[in-house]
């Protein structure tokens, strides 16, 4: 059975509904969220209030919408690294601006992390969009050769969590760099070294003397015997 939420919403219930959530992300990553009335999210947007309760009946309502969002503009991301670039060079550019993002949304990620519990669907719903998204650069950096086959991507989301977790630390962005450095460094399949042009040669002397020198040799031995030869039948 069809109910009214499974219907698609009219063109103008989409725009009031992406006003709602666009101004309630911007008012998240400003912190100031919990200064406002939730009624106010309606007159910021240009809504009334009704259109806000209609759409999202409470504040957990809202915040759950923006991280949707959130999460799937993350992934749409990935897919346009991983469609641009090589594999290996996609991976690290995600990484690497997911710490951007995460410097640069403070507010956003503190305001989320207050409205949404840990047992929140939503939360468990985008850590595994998030973990497909770096599941699929990872497998096709393996795939390509670039990275190793024995690490998996969600190793690479428990570093992004520890990261994450960390964020009022002093320096947190310098040492946020740097451990997407070390993970990467880690992810990489290690090249075969090769061994030189006198390297090889040089193995090539000591596993069989060239054959000038082996006749030179036996010229002189067969020279000494003749003396010694010559030698004793003279005495």
């Amino acid at each position: 059975m069809t109910t009214d939420k499974d219907k698609p919403l009219r063109a103008d219930a989409q725009r009031n509904r992406a006003a709602l959530v666009a101004k309630a992300r911007e008012v998240f990553d400003s912190g100031a969220f919990f200064d406002l009335r939730y009624d106010d999210f309606a007159a910021l947007a240009g809504v009334g209030t009704g259109t806000l309760y209609r759409h999202f009946p409470t504040r957990h309502a809202l915040a759950e919408a923006v991280y949707r969002e959130e999460i799937a503009a993350l992934g749409a991301r990935a897919r346009e690294l991983q469609a641009a670039l090589p594999a290996d060079e996609a991976l690290s550019v995600f990484l690497r601006g997911m710490v951007a993002h995460m410097q640069a949304h403070q507010g956003l990620a503190r305001t989320l992390a207050t409205l949404l519990t840990a047992s929140s669907a939503s939360l468990a719903e985008g850590g595994q969009m998030l973990e497909r998204a770096v599941t699929d650069l990872v497998a096709a950096a393996v795939q390509d050769g670039t990275v190793r086959d024995d690490v998996s991507a969600a190793s690479v989301m428990m570093a992004l969590h520890g990261i994450g977790a960390a964020h009022d630390r002093y320096g947190w962005q310098a040492e946020a760099e740097g451990l997407i450095t070390l993970v990467l460094d880690g992810l990489r399949r290690p090249r075969r070294q090769r061994r030189t042009t006198l390297e090889a040669t040089s193995d090539r002397y000591c596993d069989a003397p060239p054959k000038s020198a082996m006749s030179s040799l036996a010229a002189a031995e067969r020279e000494v015997r003749a003396g010694l030869e010559t030698g004793t039948g003279r005495a």
